[in-house]
């Protein structure tokens, strides 16, 4: 399909509409990019945009890589009357995301004891594949975390009610209702509160090592040297399981208006159907479990780094810069064709990122949302700000760098020892749960960030505002 690309302007490609698509699809990819990106991805976007209800474009980012349905850096807006949602197009570990912890320490404060900190943090945060948090709750009561979000945490001694201003909704989507999520969800959630998880999950202690715009970095409390800490998790098998189950649901629901679509992992629940509210108030109780999630493992981040480092909490200064959701659907409000839609904005391993004086922080009225972009341990991550001619990706941005590799091939190629010494090399320590999880998720496997973070800034959907390098990594 890549011969059928029409390039629009540096950094954006379009793949006309043809057969049932109801609206063209853009693709945001450099030249380079583009001989990298499978032909199952484009095709994935290409069928996104058979969707009823579908405005403008469907979108791909360019991280994108193929996934359930919709391709991994996938967005959508789809008409809140016409269209519906799609959990293929969210995916199955809801709001994943990442939060960035800012302090007033420098790399020198922490260098000699960073091992020691590592694993005080790696001992303090539980994480791998299955691990349950250190929290026990019963299903029964988890159901105030998934209504509540991460003020849940912060009412029982996790953090302070400062943190819940600096998150995406506050850390908390009010159209959540636990009566919407089975039995089966809540048993595998309950034990996994305030865990790291696996996979491509981390907690990374981070410098910032250059500032591109000093006047926005200086709003977001960003300053070279400084040290920083990065927690990407989400939504652990509680997210997975509601994903699964209204998958399920929608398939035998709707058979007609799945037999029109070019591939089943696209289903879903029509607008204003009692399914399509289902979906959206049970896909917000993950998102809240998810917010909750990342609210507990701060709060066991400052733990470590007082002890560890014997600082107070004045000296320490940790805050939160933000925390952004990569896997989620809003019902947002967007100009389209000169008037006010209501619509379904499916972002699917892709960021928020409202302009100034939108629905985010008072403090950061003047300069935007901020937006974080994680790294694959040894490369670097960063902060960017969202752009006005972001409008049409309905304000949406990357979420990270993208897989060139399945974790099978990885595994046939890299060896989890051999990472970590060669990480060591370019002194970067890691401290993680298996050597396997380090092969899955060696640094070769992921597409250039750097590369990919250039793309959105000169397609002028973002602008870069830092660029923070890892000095050591826990990984689940």
């Amino acid at each position: 399909m890549k011969e059928r690309l029409k390039k629009i302007r540096e950094g954006l490609y379009e793949l006309p509409r043809s057969g049932g698509m109801r609206v063209p699809a853009w693709i945001f990819l450099s030249e380079r990019l583009l001989r990298e990106v499978e032909e199952d991805a484009i095709k994935q976007i290409s069928n996104v945009a058979h969707l009823p209800g579908i405005y403008k474009h469907s979108i791909a980012l360019p991280d994108m890589h193929v996934g359930y349905g919709f391709p991994i850096g996938g967005v959508a807006a789809l008409d809140a009357r016409e269209g519906g949602l799609s959990p293929g197009g969210i995916g199955f570990d809801i709001n994943c995301g990442v939060r960035l912890l800012r302090t007033n320490l420098k790399e020198d404060d922490v260098k000699k004891r960073l091992k020691e900190l590592l694993e005080k943090i790696f001992r303090n945060v539980p994480s791998g594949v299955g691990r349950s948090g250190k929290v026990r709750l019963t299903p029964g009561s988890l159901r105030d975390v998934l209504e509540m979000g991460a003020s849940w945490a912060v009412e029982n001694g996790y953090g302070t009610e400062n943190d819940l201003k600096r998150l995406e909704e506050n850390g908390c989507m009010k159209s959540a209702d636990a009566s919407t999520v089975s039995n089966k969800a809540l048993v595998r959630g309950a034990p996994q509160l305030g865990s790291l998880g696996a996979g491509n999950h981390f907690l990374e202690i981070q410098k910032v090592e250059k500032i591109f715009l000093p006047e926005v970095a200086s709003v977001l409390g960003l300053e070279e040297n400084q040290i920083c800490v990065m927690i990407h998790t989400g939504s652990r098998g509680f997210g997975h399981q509601v994903c699964t189950d209204y998958i399920q649901i929608l398939e035998r629901a709707f058979r007609e208006e799945l037999r029109r679509l070019p591939d089943r992992q696209l289903v879903y629940a029509p607008a204003e159907t009692q399914e399509c509210k289902d979906y959206f108030a049970a896909m917000s109780c993950a998102a809240n479990f998810a917010w909750c999630n990342r609210q507990m493992i701060t709060h066991w981040v400052r733990e470590s780094i007082y002890r560890t480092l014997g600082v107070s909490e004045e000296e320490l200064g940790l805050e939160v810069v933000y925390d952004v959701a990569h896997n989620i659907g809003k019902l947002e409000s967007h100009e389209i064709d000169g008037s006010r839609k209501k619509v379904y904005v499916h972002r699917k391993g892709a960021t928020r990122c409202f302009p100034p004086g939108s629905e985010i922080p008072e403090e950061y009225q003047s300069v935007g949302q901020p937006v974080l972009v994680p790294g694959s341990m040894g490369t670097a991550s960063y902060v960017l700000i969202g752009t006005d001619e972001a409008r049409e990706t309905f304000y949406s941005v990357c979420h990270g760098a993208g897989r060139v590799l399945s974790r099978q091939s990885a595994l046939r190629r890299f060896r989890g020892e051999s990472v970590k010494s060669s990480l060591g090399s370019k002194g970067i320590l890691v401290r993680s749960a298996s050597w396997k999880v380090l092969a899955e998720e060696a640094p070769d496997v992921y597409k250039d960030i750097d590369e990919v973070v250039k793309v959105c800034e000169i397609a002028g959907i973002s602008k870069t505002v830092a660029k923070l390098r890892p000095l050591g990594v826990v990984k689940g």
